[in-house]
């Protein structure tokens, strides 16, 4: 196949078509000045500029994409056929409006849950979380808005990477990169 995005469209249909829990899950990689780190996030879809996906701004994630706006994606299904996605290329958030679309279409809990939740900072305990929950659902009630530190990201692809179990570990990999041109280059990887 010669455009990856299409590959990895079939791909995901049929980890979901697999019954696989969560295939839509995916690692997400970052690097800042503390070094690297990684948390699993949920794919929100793939168009002509990317794989989106959507957090708190101001979330260690968030201040990591921020600070140097390149990660990584892995995407892993263990289900038979046992396959991954790798995907790596620059990040950048998308437009507000955007960001409200998706929002609006989340339960009213997880939008409420958006404002509570101060992601990644220290708290006292539930309590503290619960509190702030019960307060943003007095302030909002059963509409929330978007918090404007909430929203999406799309990752740009530069390097995209296939790889497929085999057996005797001679595994399948096929890795695509995008030249200068936009164009995109494929080649097999020894496992």
């Amino acid at each position: 196949m010669r455009d990856p995005l299409e590959l990895f469209r079939k791909w995901f249909e049929e980890a979901k078509a697999s019954g696989l829990d969560l295939p839509e899950a995916m690692t997400l990689a970052t690097a800042a000045a503390g070094g690297p780190s990684a948390r699993t996030v949920l794919f929100k879809g793939v168009d002509e500029r990317g794989f989106l996906f959507f957090t708190n701004y101001e979330s260690r994630k968030g201040r990591e994409l921020a600070a140097n706006p390149r990660a990584a994606l892995v995407f892993h299904w263990a289900q038979e056929p046992r396959r991954q996605v790798l995907v790596t290329g620059s990040v950048e958030k998308i437009p507000e409006a955007e960001s409200d679309a998706y929002y609006s279409t989340r339960p009213v809990g997880s939008r409420l849950a958006a404002w509570a939740s101060r992601q990644s900072r220290p708290i006292a305990g539930r309590e503290e979380l619960e509190r702030a929950y019960a307060e943003a659902e007095e302030a909002h009630g059963d509409d929330p808005p978007r918090p404007p530190y909430w929203g999406g990201f799309v990752l740009s692809p530069e390097t995209i990477e296939f790889w497929e179990s085999r057996p005797s570990r001679l595994h399948e990999r096929l890795r695509y990169v995008r030249d200068e041109s936009g164009e995109w280059q494929a080649g097999a990887l020894a496992p």
